[in-house]
């Protein structure tokens, strides 16, 4: 009777399902176990589950069986790191979880034992762990090569649909089964197959034997003679229907380095990982594994140096490709400039240290969006090639390249490549059905002949299967199907390079956006303003000290300890919020730590600056640094809570010396019942607690379109998928107006600052804000104090302004993202929550507003509304995010003229870095200058202590797009020295002004 393709699919498939029954020639329970040092049988559930737990156990495999077809089957309820001791120092380790389960032996007696938890591996508690299953099998090593070759047909002849090879492969696959010399007698086949599933719902089996009949030895050469003969006849047919396509296969665990689980754990499945790598290596020549990560190579030297002697050992034969180049694979929305610098920095000057290597590939397979500041910074970095494939991840455009230039902001480039593997993305197997989608994907096959394709469990570590390693080895015999082999991901980028030097490939210009996800800018918003004032305050703390050292004190000491941890902070599933609690609980200790110490290295260069400035008899002085590049009006909170706001200024980098008494408050301060006025501003807050009117005095200008700082909750935040990481479009269907506050009453009146508090409700969370302003001061701050204790809703406060612009800027990393504020295309309407620094703008030629902030990310420019997302609530992973206090700032800010010529960029450094202030007695009235830049205006990333000792590091930034000429004058005693990159190295340079549009340029400077 004639069948179709899919009757004969089906067929084989139940045909080969019966092999595995007979993998097993015979199998020995291990008894003798322990837990925590008591006694535990094989079935029973763990005394406990608390931590770390450890089972040992001893076993001896019988002396007829070959000891290269023996394994050692374990499934102990949880994931482990299994130790095996053949005795006479001989040791093996390997990680044990769902997909790990059956281990090679290099000897006949072994003790076993285990660190072990009652975890699976996305992180999920096996709430009832069993000691499930405990054994040694003598494999039927003919039979377990026919199985795995037939199922590897069936995905195979499933993948190729209707292509002209199927009836062929099919037919040879039909051909060995039939060949088979199979056993049938009663007993040993109700046995062996009781745990089949059509065997296990019978009502009642017959009694069953243990340890039924395997193959007989007539029956054992049928099946080798038909593996061997089905091999044959599918390389013949390869002869016919050649390998279609190439894939170069790539060994991968992507392991998270925090997630569903607390670092702790991280640190012990980087352990079991690596040790299954490392086995496999030793077991199969040809076998590649890649991992990138500086901070887990620093883990694993420091947790387990005997491991990690044996990985520097597999780099250096070249079977363990290290790769990434940056400290941690990092979101890159959200941290600044210069934290992506020291992810880079820092990454490869361990890597070269460590493994005597930089590298050339940056490896961010997972994270959330990339910044347009990227390329330019990698370049600089030694980085030339990018990989990811998070951009297939987008739910409504699909993003168009594969193999592609990425051009940074400034208009630098690095060669990237993108897989799109359906079949769990970066996590990807050995499988035909695997192969030919991610081939057929790959739309830049008609410039390069080969993609990539990462293979091995991931997130949750584990890595490659023994089987994926034994499935490429047959997989090469396949006909029509890709070639794929075991290679380095270098050399895949290396032969890319190579077309890419001969062929025009395209080009995708700034910002990879994300249409996913858009909720990590938000989530867990605790965490993210830590994490800001981490970054401000060491940087702010390497640059008090420089200007201290310039000045005549002592050496700055380098802060790369707390720079790594803040940098491990900035993983791709800490920052943006979609970790489990334990998780932020660690970062919350972690960024606090850093701030402290930074604040601490901070006070004493403000000692130290105090101590080399000219005596005098100002016995009750002030001391003030400005750590920024803009000239700075002197607003300032002394220690005492005293606030100063006055007509004073102090120029950049530099320290200035005032008389304490001498300094009177701006004029024009002004605070009328609901009215806060200055020179600069005149804001009247109306009755529903939101800003009714916003005058810019120079211009005349109203600001506002309608009612700004309209506090919105929308108690729909319930995203399909994903609920820390999305905000869902239909989010603002169903919006609660707060506009009828508890109460609004004007708290402070005094010289220097005016403030007018104002307290909402929702349900059971309080919201107080204070509209404050100084004397001086050009922006209206909005300081707020959020006790939040709902779920699953998300607070905004929206501004209509009085502007009309296509576009909003919204500040990057070193730079600028224009965004529409319209919906014409699909991909502007994808874009309704967008990261953003520390403002958003709109303006039109000359009259803009900005919304600025510091500790904010989630924002959006929709028509003349500006928007920033300011809590959420949700529930998993972490069902208590945002629960609790917050605080934080934003302001709003009308400025004539665009938003570089109108000081934005300037009030928001000022919002997020005051001035640093010192009181001091003995000093005269003086100022010290550190460093003096004239010319084309750029921003202050760092002035730091160089890596070698040799002097400092200069580094700035253009960040408005312009270009022209720079100068750079050094405090006496000191020069400028040569341009060098961020990794601290000449840099050659062959542009023509001295700042480009968004370059980022950095300088040795040295005592002259």
């Amino acid at each position: 009777m004639h069948l179709t393709t899919a009757q004969r699919l089906d067929r084989l498939k139940v045909r080969t399902a019966e092999l595995s029954h007979w993998r097993e020639r015979a199998t020995l329970a291990i008894e003798n176990w322990s837990f925590d040092g008591e006694k535990i049988a094989i079935g029973q559930a763990w005394p406990h589950r608390k931590g770390v737990v450890h089972f040992a156990a001893q076993a001896s495999a019988p002396a007829g069986w070959p000891l290269d077809e023996t394994r050692l089957q374990l499934d102990l309820g949880g994931e482990s790191l299994i130790t095996l001791d053949f005795g006479e120092g001989q040791e093996e380790r390997f990680g044990l979880d769902p997909y790990h389960q059956e281990f090679p032996l290099k000897g006949r007696n072994l003790a076993i034992s285990t660190d072990s938890v009652a975890r699976f591996p996305f992180g999920e508690p096996n709430r009832q762990p069993k000691l499930n299953r405990a054994q040694l099998a003598w494999l039927d090593m003919p039979v377990h090569r026919l199985h795995l070759l037939l199922r590897q047909i069936a995905e195979a002849v499933g993948a190729l649909g209707e292509h002209e090879a199927v009836p062929h492969i099919l037919d040879a696959a039909e051909a060995a089964l039939r060949s088979l010399d199979w056993p049938s007698a009663t007993e040993p086949y109700i046995s062996r197959t009781a745990n089949a599933e059509w065997q296990r719902k019978i009502w009642e089996l017959p009694e069953l034997v243990q340890n039924p009949a395997a193959l007989s030895d007539r029956e054992r050469e049928s099946v080798a003679e038909a593996h061997e003969q089905l091999l044959a006849r599918l390389r013949t047919l390869q002869q016919r229907y050649p390998q279609n396509g190439e894939l170069l296969l790539t060994g991968h665990a992507h392991i998270d380095l925090a997630w569903l689980w607390p670092y702790d754990e991280t640190r012990r499945k980087m352990r079991r990982t690596f040790h299954t790598a490392l086995s496999l290596m030793e077991r199969s020549p040809d076998f590649r594994f890649n991992q990138s990560t500086a901070q887990y190579y620093a883990q694993i030297e420091a947790d387990d140096p005997d491991l990690f002697a044996r990985i520097k050992e597999r780099v250096a034969d070249g079977s363990w490709e290290v790769i990434g180049g940056m400290w941690v694979e990092p979101d890159t929305n959200m941290p600044t400039g210069e934290s992506l610098v020291r992810q880079i920095l820092y990454g490869q000057r361990y890597f070269e240290k460590t493994f005597g290597t930089r590298h050339t590939i940056c490896w961010l397979p997972d994270c959330f969006g990339f910044s347009g500041a990227l390329p330019q910074l990698l370049r600089q970095g030694g980085i030339e090639s990018f990989f990811t494939i998070k951009v297939n991840w987008s739910e409504t455009n699909r993003f168009p390249y594969d193999l592609f230039w990425w051009e940074g902001l400034d208009g630098s480039r690095v060669l990237s490549h993108v897989f799109n593997n359906p079949m769990e993305g970066y996590n990807g197997f050995v499988q035909a059905d695997c192969f030919l989608p991610t081939w057929k994907n790959f739309r830049a096959k008609t410039l390069h002949d080969t993609s990539l394709l990462a293979v091995g469990y991931g997130d949750g570590g584990g890595g490659v299967t023994p089987e994926m390693v034994e499935r490429e080895e047959q997989l090469r015999a396949f006909p029509a199907i890709p070639k794929a082999r075991w290679g380095k991901v270098g050399d895949f980028f290396t032969s890319a390079h190579l077309t890419a030097s001969e062929k025009r490939l395209p080009t995708w210009s700034g910002e990879m956006y994300l249409e996913l996800h858009r909720a990590t800018l938000t989530s867990q918003s605790g965490v993210k303003r830590l994490h800001r004032r981490a970054e401000r305050a060491l940087i702010t703390a390497e640059t008090l000290a420089s200007i201290a050292h310039m000045a005549g004190a002592a050496e700055p000491v380098s802060l790369e300890a707390d720079w790594r941890l803040t940098l491990k902070n900035e993983f791709h599933d800490i920052l943006p919020g979609s970790s489990i609690r334990e998780v932020y609980q660690d970062a919350e200790r972690e960024l606090s730590e850093v701030i402290d110490h930074a604040k601490t290295v901070q006070r004493q260069a403000m000692d130290a600056i105090a101590s080399v400035l000219p005596r005098g008899d100002l016995a009750d002085a002030l001391v003030v640094v400005n750590p920024s590049l803009d000239r700075r009006s002197f607003n300032a909170v002394l220690a005492d809570g005293i606030i100063l706001s006055t007509a004073d200024s102090i120029e950049p980098l530099s320290a200035r010396v005032f008389d304490r008494a001498a300094l009177k408050p701006a004029t024009g301060l002004r605070a009328p019942a609901d009215r806060l006025e200055n020179e600069h501003l005149a804001a009247v807050i109306g009755a529903d607690g939101a800003v009714q009117s916003l005058i810019h005095k120079a211009s005349g200008r109203e600001a506002l379109a309608e009612p700004a700082n309209q506090l919105w909750v929308y108690p729909v935040d319930k995203p399909r998928n994903w609920d820390a990481w999305d905000i869902d479009a239909d989010y603002a269907e169903v919006g609660i107006r707060l506009d009828k506050p508890e109460s609004i009453e004007l708290v402070e009146e005094g010289p220097h600052r005016a403030s007018i508090k104002v307290v909402h409700r929702y349900r059971d969370s309080s919201i107080v804000q204070h509209y404050v302003l100084t004397a001086n001061s050009r922006r209206l701050d909005i300081e707020t104090s959020v006790d939040w204790h709902d779920r699953r809703a998300l607070l905004r406060s929206l501004s209509p302004v009085a502007i009309r612009s296509r576009t909003a800027t919204f500040e990057c990393a070193y730079g600028i993202v224009s965004r529409p504020t319209h919906t014409n295309t699909s991909w502007d309407a994808a874009m309704f929550e967008a990261a953003a620094h520390r403002f958003i703008d709109m303006s039109e030629p000359d009259f803009g507003v900005a919304l600025l902030n510091d500790a904010k990310y989630g924002h959006s420019a929709r028509d003349n509304v500006l928007g920033i997302s300011l809590v959420r609530g949700p529930i998993y992973p972490d069902p208590l995010a945002d629960e609790g206090e917050q605080r934080f700032t934003y302001a709003l800010m009308p400025h004539t003229g665009e938003w570089h010529s109108g000081g934005v960029r300037e009030e928001a450094e000022d919002l997020n870095q005051p001035l640093i202030v010192a009181v001091a007695s003995n000093l005269a009235e003086a100022s010290f200058a550190a460093l003096d830049l004239t010319g084309t205006p750029v921003a202050l990333s760092a002035v730091k202590p160089a890596e070698d000792g040799d002097g400092l590091v200069l580094r700035v930034y253009e960040p408005a797009g312009c270009r022209g000429g720079l100068t750079v004058t050094a405090a006496k005693g000191w020069q400028i020295g040569e341009a060098i990159t961020l990794m601290e190295e000449p840099q050659t340079r062959d542009a023509g002004p001295d700042i480009l549009p968004f370059e980022v340029r950095s300088w040795r400077v040295r005592r002259g």
